[in-house]
């Protein structure tokens, strides 16, 4: 198999994804806005920084300050805001954190912290807190991981997630695949990432090998909140991972004034299914600080549900959710 390169002879999402925009004002110059008519919030900015690859940002409307893929990345005050219904750690996975880079949180299942960055930073991820840094995966802490794995018969999944997993090299993913491959009672592998979605060319042929090359089947659950973040790219990086075995999903957290409307909602599921991904879940905002101004009322978000039942298929409306720090699943919302 060929691998894309460009002149530097890195492959084409490595370059993209090592040029990606950390500065508030090269991204409004890009969309040719006035930053004086926004609320913009340097402290913010300090505190979680920006960032967000070109092909994401080329997906945005320029000149539109409300732009709903932009208004999911831009530092704002209302950041600032403290709310004591927000924590830091508002799953409380440290408390299921059994060894440095792995949580285990449900039964049957492990979350791999597969790396400590993303291609974006979304201003309401529950991690944007997280240590990473106390759980970095070298190579010493994946033998102890591995290990634990193996003491714990009753995990039959492994999640990677992150950060975002496939900000590692190929060579690196294929590794850690197969070692969780050699674990008799391993059964499936999922991958959590919002990279393709950002970065469509992540999904290379060096990428495809590994998955194929895998004993275990290879799940992929992207993160797509808006329509405006499906392209043709995207389509087709999807399509690679379905014709190469995978099954592929998508996960979306609900969001005040980006997809809190039936029109988009509806919009979503249906470009979803037709690019190859089902929905699966709607998640409510998990209340980590700084992102309370994105919050949906449930009872808002239950309405918005019943309105999707009564106007699309079953099959594409997504499960509303939310995850609670004590119960070890996702807690559907009836």
């Amino acid at each position: 198999m060929e691998l894309q390169t460009n002149a530097d002879s890195r492959p084409q999402w490595k370059q993209e994804l090592s040029n990606a925009i950390e500065s508030v004002h090269q991204l409004l110059h890009i969309l040719e806005l006035d930053p004086a008519k926004l609320n913009l919030s340097e402290a913010a900015i300090r505190q979680f920084p920006l960032r967000v690859p070109l092909p994401f940002v080329e997906k945005m409307k320029k000149g539109d300050p409300n732009d709903p893929l932009l208004l999911q990345i831009l530092p704002v005050t209302q950041e600032e805001q403290l709310d004591p219904d927000y924590q830091l750690d508002p799953l409380e996975e440290l408390k299921s954190n059994p060894v440095s880079g792995l949580i285990h949180k449900y039964t049957n299942r492990v979350l791999m912290i597969g790396a400590q960055t993303c291609a974006v930073n979304c201003r309401y991820c529950f991690r944007r807190h997280f240590p990473y840094q106390e759980n970095r995966i070298s190579s010493q802490q994946l033998d102890k991981i591995i290990k634990y794995i193996e003491n714990h018969p009753e995990v039959d999944e492994v999640i990677l997630s992150g950060g975002d997993p496939l900000v590692n090299n190929d060579a690196q993913l294929s590794k850690i695949i197969n070692r969780l491959n050699n674990i008799p009672h391993i059964k499936r592998l999922r991958v959590h990432t919002r990279l393709p979605v950002v970065i469509p060319s992540r999904v290379n042929d060096q990428m495809l090998s590994w998955i194929t090359e895998s004993r275990c089947p290879v799940t992929f659950v992207f993160h797509v909140n808006h329509p405006n973040e499906i392209n043709n790219d995207l389509a087709e990086a999807i399509q690679k991972l379905r014709n190469s075995g995978c099954t592929v999903f998508n996960q979306a957290v609900l969001l005040k004034g980006i997809n809190d409307q039936l029109e988009t909602q509806l919009e979503l599921s249906n470009k979803l299914f037709l690019a190859g991904a089902l929905p699966y879940y709607l998640n409510l905002l998990d209340k980590v600080q700084g992102s309370q101004h994105f919050n949906v009322p449930e009872k808002d978000a239950l309405a918005l549900i019943e309105q999707m039942m009564k106007n699309t298929s079953g099959y594409l409306v997504p499960k509303l959710v939310r995850e609670c720090p004590d119960i070890p699943y996702k807690l559907p919302i009836k």
